[in-house]
């Protein structure tokens, strides 16, 4: 599978951007099984995961310091997962990359970059204070 994510930008401090992620190379079928994942990675710092999925989206995991704030989804007949970010600060300015991995059971939630071996390119977030 490849994974392609677009939607970063540069916003001011307090604004939104959606991003998304959209798998190609797999059926929507295949798509549906995978645990999906945002990841960031600001320079000098390890990447981190801030949002992800289950593969029945019954489970979620957000960071702490997005909670309330950003959002993930999925669309399997899309093949694409979402990242909506909102209420953005300067320390949300990263490099986000979404992963996947084909996964047996339904309501895992998998935040460890390790666990993933799938990953998009990354797309660039610059949030200005």
């Amino acid at each position: 599978v490849q994974l392609q994510a677009s939607g970063g930008g540069s916003v001011q401090a307090g604004g939104s951007l959606r991003l998304s992620c959209a798998a190609s190379g797999t059926s929507a079928g295949t798509f549906s099984r995978y645990g999906l994942a945002w990841f960031r990675q600001a320079p000098g710092k390890e990447r981190e995961c801030v949002a992800a999925t289950s593969r029945s989206g019954s489970t979620l995991y957000y960071a702490d310091s997005v909670k309330n704030r950003f959002t993930i989804s999925r669309d399997n007949a899309k093949k694409t997962v979402y990242l909506q970010m909102n209420s953005l600060k300067s320390e949300d300015t990263a490099v986000y990359f979404c992963a996947a991995k084909d996964q047996i059971l339904s309501a895992t939630v998998l935040s460890l970059a390790s666990d993933y071996y799938n990953w998009g390119q990354g797309t660039l977030v610059t949030v200005s204070s």
